[in-house]
């Protein structure tokens, strides 16, 4: 039937047509824009998963930057250490010369002070963006013991996010720490601790009344004489000396050693290089008899172990042969902490150095993710288009051809 009311070919034509153009916009949008799912409405499940996917590259992005950060801030550490580390061996060679006889130890100690104030300089100096990890100040506000760096960003199954972390012990790097009850490794064990000297004791042939005079030397100064009265003469042993040392004594503390055969002498400066020296011995008698055999009978001069200061507190002007020894010992030790240091900043850098290259692939992972979701199939896109436009065209003529059937209708009543 022909109508000139509906015209149902030209309909037919018009919403095939507009099928068409409407598929022809799509695909060129996906080919403008390179996106198979561009927004919600393309596919709003895949939509979803890119776009939290996106957000999470993101941040994933500026932990990489932090890792930058920190494995910067590592190297200047860990150059700073090495460094300090072939210093410390020079201080210990300048101390093993000091120990040649005839040498002249003041011109050494002006070296070795120079070589101090260089480990100095170089533990202010291993700053990265304001970080310092060498030279701290542990009463500081903003003082961290533990110095954390990002190093991971992963989201769980519950959605929930996981921030993972390098933790870097700073008290075991640290070479010097303002705070004079903190220590770096540089700075030792406990500062002033004292050092002591024993003399080996003889009982002597006292009689009540007289007088035991020590003549000690602490820190290569005379103290006053010790003068301690022997009261009872048939029982003055070790204890009781050690007793009137203390009751008498200046500038050091007095004790027996284990086996109770030595007079331990233990002086109580704070000073790196405490020494204690018994320089005399003698007696006054109460009564004119024959003198007393004097107590000591063998003296062994000088310091026992070193335990206290730091580099920076070795000063070799005045130093027995056994504190040049001691701070031999003293500076090897903190060398080997140094080394320890050196070496752990090393395994972290190299971690920071894995997991920099493992988030920069796990980067690249995760957009190769999201465009298997989104992307546009550029191949089957431009294919796609050729098709539609051919359609559109195609369509274009059927609509025309169906609006050309109403003329067909006028010439019916031509005559």
């Amino acid at each position: 039937m022909s109508s000139i009311n509906t015209n149902v070919s030209a309909m037919t034509a018009l919403k095939t047509l507009s099928m068409t153009n409407k598929a022809l916009e799509i695909t060129q949008r996906r080919i403008s824009t390179g996106l198979q799912v561009g927004e919600a409405a393309d596919n709003a499940a895949y939509w979803s998963i890119a776009t939290t996917m996106r957000s999470d590259n993101k941040a994933l992005g500026t932990v990489q930057d932090a890792l930058g950060l920190g494995a910067a801030t590592i190297d200047v550490a860990y150059t700073a250490m090495n460094a300090s580390k072939e210093v410390m061996d020079d201080i210990k060679t300048k101390l093993v010369a000091a120990k040649q006889p005839g040498i002249d130890r003041a011109k050494v100690q002006s070296e070795i002070k120079q070589l101090q104030e260089q480990l100095q300089g170089i533990a202010s100096s291993a700053s990265f963006s304001g970080s310092n990890w060498l030279s701290v100040d542990s009463t500081s506000a903003d003082y961290n013991a533990i110095e954390q760096i990002i190093s991971s960003f992963s989201r769980n199954n519950d959605g929930s996010i996981t921030i993972g972390t390098v933790d870097i012990d700073i008290t075991s790097i640290s070479l010097f720490d303002a705070d004079p009850v903190g220590k770096g490794v540089l700075e030792g064990g406990t500062s002033g601790t004292s050092t002591s000297a024993a003399f080996t004791w003889t009982q002597g042939s006292f009689a009540n009344g007289d007088t035991l005079t020590l003549n000690i030397a602490v820190d290569g100064a005379a103290a006053a004489p010790v003068n301690i009265v022997v009261a009872d003469a048939a029982n003055f042993d070790l204890a009781a000396l050690v007793s009137g040392l203390n009751a008498n004594g200046t500038g050091f503390t007095a004790s027996a050693s284990d086996d109770g055969t030595s007079l331990v002498l233990t002086s109580d400066s704070t000073g790196a290089t405490s020494s204690i020296q018994l320089t005399g011995v003698s007696t006054t008698q109460a009564s004119a008899v024959t003198p007393a055999t004097i107590g000591f009978t063998t003296m062994a001069l000088g310091t026992g172990a070193d335990t206290g200061g730091g580099v920076l507190e070795i000063d070799i002007t005045n130093a027995t042969s056994a504190q040049l020894d001691s701070y031999i010992t003293r500076v090897d030790t903190m060398n080997e902490g140094v080394i320890t240091a050196a070496a752990d900043l090393g395994a972290i850098k190299s971690r920071i150095d894995m997991q920099q290259d493992f988030a920069k692939d796990l980067l690249d992972a995760i957009d190769r993710g999201i465009g298997q979701l989104v992307d546009a199939n550029m191949s089957e896109e431009s294919t796609r288009l050729q098709a539609l436009q051919v359609q559109q065209q195609l369509g274009i003529q059927a609509l025309s051809i169906a609006n050309g059937n109403a003329q067909t209708i006028l010439s019916l009543f031509r005559g």
